[in-house]
């Protein structure tokens, strides 16, 4: 059974190995070989990501079914930013590629979006993939303009979308 979490710490190495497989499942006619490279390499330290979920506020999917150690097994998570500047940026959506089509980051995503309305705020905003913006567009995001990202000298097109909130 999956269920959705606040982040939090013990975590770090798992999301990390999410975040390096959810990339590298990405389907060939998406990203190539060489963005999928550029985009994670290999996974980043466990402490890496956990302080950068703990600087924003997180959530995890985790599958009560499988433990990884004594805690259940992390197969998604989500953050959005909190600082003023800012304030409901989100910043990554990872779904590890065993658990995708089931409506986890839909999930992660309506859990997110309903702890910005308790917070008061205003929008939510995101610079999707094109793997990711299909999912955004139907949650009720809208496109402000289309950008393009460099990342180990692959270029990215972005597309910065944002759902207002009230």
């Amino acid at each position: 059974m999956i269920k959705i979490v606040p982040y939090r710490k013990g975590y770090g190495v798992e999301v990390s190995e999410v975040y390096h497989l959810a990339v590298h499942a990405i389907d060939e006619a998406h990203y190539n070989g060489a963005q999928k490279r550029a985009w994670s390499r290999a996974p980043r330290s466990g402490y890496h990501w956990h302080k950068r979920l703990t600087r924003s506020q997180a959530w995890l999917a985790v599958d009560t079914a499988r433990l990884v150690g004594e805690h259940p097994c992390c197969v998604g998570f989500i953050n959005v930013e909190t600082h003023y500047a800012s304030r409901g940026y989100i910043d990554s959506l990872y779904v590890h590629p065993d658990y995708q089509g089931q409506g986890i980051a839909r999930q992660l995503l309506q859990q997110l979006a309903s702890w910005a309305v308790s917070q008061g705020m205003l929008e939510l905003s995101v610079d999707a993939s094109s793997l990711s913006r299909p999912l955004f567009m139907a949650e009720g995001f809208r496109l402000r303009h289309k950008r393009y990202q460099e990342k180990a000298g692959q270029i990215f097109m972005a597309y910065y979308l944002v759902k207002p909130l009230i």
